[in-house]
């Protein structure tokens, strides 16, 4: 009996370690498979992006060349007639003090939505009374309310950490509540049977449960805080990539536009995997619990 249950046990774990590395070999041909697409697809633009320029249909003002854009982008990575890179800030310079307005106004979104998306999840009343509210902030478009928020916290970061975070909330608030009314009830009866307390069941049942959603709700907030960044910074935005991308419009500089445009595309795709990898590393039950 003892050979035949070390027997079975040992089969197990051989099925489970075959199982998850038969995983790790379809997320690896999965991810090559989606750069190898990337990789196409971005040539595919720059061909006919280069087919279009050249054909001399527009002017380098309404469409600049590849190589023109190529330029800005040297020049904003450089010193050139005593100036630093671009409105006097290098274009590093300029993605990192957005990403810091990013991070900030996500973090008090995550701060903040966690525990009122849990409340909304397992309080009927508070869901009835809340969810208006949160609801109608996320139909809210940024620019909307971003002169309020000027007048109220004025144009430095305050305001713009304010506009992010408003952004960000309402996802991650809403998907943490849609994880805590799909925990499984078994889950929780068998919690409770074993003598969990209330602070034990959320810490040790419900927040592994979410995890996943917390994280989707976490990567469509990093999406619409992003989007909004262009809006967050058409007010003292220098320096910054929406700042910078704005201040465009001034001199007509279609290189620069574009540039940023690149800048904020490359740094979104970017911004996702990282969750997406995280998700992976930190949740890999997610679809199998």
């Amino acid at each position: 009996m003892t050979l035949t249950v070390e027997h079975h046990s040992t089969t197990e774990g051989r099925r489970i370690a075959w199982a998850a590395r038969r995983s790790e070999g379809t997320h690896d041909a999965a991810g090559a498979a989606r750069v190898t697409g990337a990789v196409i697809a971005a040539g595919l633009v720059l061909l006919l992006w280069w087919v279009l320029a050249g054909s001399g249909a527009w002017s380098e003002i309404i469409l600049p060349t590849p190589t023109k854009v190529w330029d800005a982008f040297v020049q904003s990575v450089t010193v050139h007639d005593g100036h630093r890179g671009l409105s006097g800030y290098y274009l590093w310079e300029h993605l990192w003090a957005s990403l810091w307005r990013i991070v900030r106004g996500v973090f008090w979104a995550l701060l903040i939505g966690l525990p009122i998306g849990i409340a909304l999840g397992m309080w009927r009343p508070f869901e009835l009374v809340a969810e208006p509210i949160i609801g109608f902030l996320r139909s809210l478009p940024p620019l909307g309310y971003f002169s309020l928020l000027i007048i109220w916290f004025g144009i430095d970061d305050t305001s713009k950490v304010w506009l992010l975070f408003l952004a960000a909330f309402p996802p991650i608030a809403l998907a943490v509540a849609s994880g805590v009314a799909t925990v499984r009830t078994d889950r929780i009866n068998a919690a409770l049977v074993l003598g969990a307390s209330r602070r034990q069941l959320l810490r040790h049942t419900v927040l592994p449960s979410i995890a996943p959603d917390l994280i989707t709700g976490l990567r469509v907030a990093v999406g619409f805080a992003w989007t909004t960044i262009v809006a967050a910074e058409t007010s003292n935005g220098i320096p910054g990539i929406g700042g910078l991308a704005w201040a465009t419009k001034k001199e007509l500089r279609s290189d620069v536009a574009i540039l940023c445009v690149i800048v904020i595309g490359i740094t979104a795709v970017a911004l996702d995997a990282v969750l997406r990898q995280a998700e992976r590393r930190f949740v890999p039950w997610k679809g199998r619990a």
